[in-house]
């Protein structure tokens, strides 16, 4: 049983090898049409997360993009309109201080989502600073 004590060390190390998505995997989904309300569905589906939504801070860091994330050990392939958003609570309650989230739109609906309140861990912070960088935001804390 002593192998038990690296099991994390082995998951994060799965969690880092998601490689490049091909160019026949970007073509191989359907993406559906570009959400039209996103900025509105991630206000949504932060308010009702957060302890104070008055307070909370969204700085939308890019237009949805097309995006595939390959699957891993740890995360589900998700593919779809994928923005980069940096957000802060400054609630005393709340995450101190500001962190990225990726969100995935299909069919103007959030279909998954990197980092934040529902996946507050290390893969879920990992993935989400990663795409952001793919989307072009260079996450500095």
């Amino acid at each position: 049983m002593r192998y038990r004590r690296y099991l994390p060390m082995v998951l994060l190390a799965l969690a880092g090898c998601q490689t490049g998505v091909s160019p026949e995997e970007m073509a191989s989904v359907n993406y559906g049409a570009r959400p039209a309300r996103w900025q509105e569905e991630i206000r949504s589906y932060m308010g009702i997360r957060v302890p104070d939504a008055a307070t909370l801070k969204l700085d939308f860091k890019n237009e949805p993009q097309q995006m595939v994330q390959k699957e891993t050990a740890v995360r589900e392939r998700q593919w779809g309109w994928a923005t980069c958003v940096e957000v802060d609570e400054n609630h005393p309650r709340g995450y101190k201080g500001r962190y990225p989230m990726t969100f995935w739109f299909r069919d103007d609906k959030i279909v998954a989502v990197n980092g934040g309140p529902d996946d507050s861990n290390i893969i879920g912070a990992k993935y989400a600073r990663e795409q952001c960088e793919k989307l072009g935001f260079l996450f500095k804390p």
